[in-house]
């Protein structure tokens, strides 16, 4: 009898859905499977994507990187606080590159522990969060904090959760993100060793768990030191988070600039090893005039392509955080091929230990079986010297053989679970307002005169009183009265023979003479002529046409209430 209870109230429990402290944002989403009551295979209603993944780890992965002692060669496990954190931005560079000064531009506020120089100032690790009040968190109070995502950087010792803070402020941009401020990377041999921790593997472990990685160079320190190279390269696995800032391109001219920026691919094109050109942002991250001003439009231009890229990272969480999971998952399952491998070779009694080191020395060899016997892409392997070290210092007789039922389930999770959370994604994002980074530098410009290409393009004239394709249509007359117009107007094909003058493709021709059709009837007016002739124009000098014909190009006669702007 005591048993069937027992049993009942394990089913209950197994059937109660896991709580989390994330808003769910009112909307109730369910992971829902018909035939099986509105519930997933195990039983289990998610109301939002972070919480299914927290259950998925907790259930079918952490079990496989706890037999196999993933924790001890990788990552440490993963808490609730690592999946309902804000996305967050890690910044790295050389010493006086202007991360801080980044930092405070994004911000258009100081934070506290913030420090600007031209020598090595920052010296510790700042995690920028919000927060009602202003004020600073020791590591050592940090790392003791559940709610924070830094409970596992505990492991990295004293030396260094002296050198991290946390700084909050109530700052509208960190309502959406948090950042994080590195120290500055060192050139000389001697500054790296006495950092007292190891630097790399400290921010490989926060390049797991943030959204971006913005490396930041200055325009006059180009070269990349070996700390620096180091760190790169303990970025390897996170080649799709990273931005390069070519930060300072206003302090020189624009040859200079160039020469500037060919130098700094052939540098990365060295370490960064992929064939994939990076993506480099240039411009001046700061809120001091341009010291030379002759490419503001090119720093204009790719400013706006780094913000919209921040804006999108809250949007972009859940999948991020998706997307991390499996590759975790992945990295999970080739070292419990790996651990497995060890341990079925190693002999019961004696002779343990030279045959741990001729294991350790042929560790390539067992790589390549694993891969053939279980097709799996050698990429999916961890780092063979890293690993080699790892294994030096471990007791092979406390490894595990291979168990399939651990192996199966992490299977069913990269299989059927975590495909059925990606359609929950997409339902997340379609129910809940587009949700951007807001605040900060990023309201500067979003509207009025000072937004990107205001008054440029289709928007030339947009403030004037009198309609800005009037000034040319002298000269466009003169072409409207050579096609023999008939009753004010020409036919398509008298207007196509001019258009198609300009060289332009079909498509854009095409688009550009259904804007100015104002009044659809397929014939174009001397005012619509004009107005077709002048989005030529806009499009000739490189600007993009509107979706829709803006109000201040409407024609004079075509406009309600007697040719003023509605």
């Amino acid at each position: 009898e005591r048993e069937r209870e027992g049993e009942r109230a394990a089913t209950h429990r197994h059937r109660t859905p896991l709580r989390t402290h994330s808003g769910s944002g009112g909307t109730m989403f369910s992971w829902v499977n018909k035939e099986q009551g509105g519930r997933n295979k195990d039983g289990e209603m998610f109301q939002t994507v972070t919480e299914g993944l927290q259950s998925l780890y907790l259930k079918k992965l952490l079990p496989l990187e706890e037999t196999y002692l993933f924790h001890d060669f990788h990552s440490p496990a993963l808490e609730a606080a690592d999946f309902q954190s804000k996305p967050m931005v890690l910044l790295v560079g050389q010493y006086s590159t202007g991360k801080t000064s980044f930092i405070r531009y994004l911000l258009e506020q100081d934070f506290p522990g913030m420090r600007i120089g031209p020598e090595p100032t920052t010296d510790s690790f700042i995690a920028v969060m919000h927060g009602d009040v202003e004020g600073l968190i020791p590591g050592n109070a940090l790392v003791v904090d559940p709610k924070k995502p830094f409970r596992k950087l505990n492991a990295f010792g004293n030396a260094f959760l002296n050198r991290f803070v946390c700084a909050q402020l109530p700052n509208p941009v960190l309502e959406s993100i948090s950042v994080i401020d590195t120290p500055g990377i060192l050139s000389g041999e001697k500054q790296r060793i006495s950092r007292g921790y190891d630097f790399a593997a400290v921010l490989e472990w926060f390049a797991e768990r943030v959204d971006r990685i913005i490396l930041l160079f200055d325009a006059h320190k180009l070269d990349i030191s070996d700390e620096f190279s180091e760190v790169i390269k303990a970025l390897k696995n996170h080649e799709d988070k990273i931005r390069v800032v070519l930060n300072k391109a206003d302090q020189i001219e624009t040859q200079q600039l160039m020469r500037v920026y060919g130098a700094l691919m052939w540098s990365l094109g060295k370490i960064v090893n992929t064939p994939e050109v990076v993506r480099v942002y240039i411009g001046s991250f700061w809120a001091q005039p341009l010291l030379v001003p002759d490419n503001r439009k090119l720093f204009e231009a790719e400013e706006q392509d780094l913000f919209r890229d921040i804006q999108g990272l809250p949007r972009n969480a859940a999948l991020r955080k998706l997307n991390d999971l499996i590759k975790r998952a992945r990295l999970a399952k080739v070292h419990a091929y790996i651990i497995s491998s060890l341990k079925k070779e190693m002999p019961n009694v004696f002779g343990k230990e030279n045959k741990k080191k001729e294991l350790i020395a042929n560790l390539g060899e067992i790589y390549l079986k694993i891969e053939k016997e279980h097709q799996i892409s050698p990429g999916d392997f961890p780092n063979l010297k890293k690993m080699q070290e790892l294994l030096a210092v471990q007791d092979f007789t406390k490894f595990q053989t291979l168990k399939p039922k651990l192996l199966d389930n992490v299977e069913d999770m990269l299989a059927q679970d975590i495909s059925r959370l990606m359609t929950m994604v997409r339902q997340e994002e379609a129910a809940m307002p587009s949700q951007v980074v807001k605040g900060g530098a990023f309201e500067g410009t979003m509207n009025g005169p000072f937004g990107h290409g205001y008054g440029e393009g289709a928007g030339e004239g947009i403030d004037e009183l009198e309609w800005v394709v009037g000034k040319d249509k002298p000269t466009y007359d003169e072409i409207f009265y050579t096609l023999s117009p008939v009753n004010g107007k020409v036919s398509g094909a008298s207007a196509k023979k001019e258009m198609v003058k300009s060289k332009l493709p079909n498509t854009v021709l095409g688009k550009i003479w259904k804007l100015a059709d104002v009044d659809h009837d397929g014939y174009l007016d001397d005012e619509e002529f004009a107005l077709a002739n002048h989005l030529i124009k806009v499009k000739l000098e490189g600007h993009e046409l509107p979706a829709d014909l803006p109000a201040h190009l409407i024609p004079p006669s075509k406009r309600g209430g007697g040719g003023q702007l509605e």
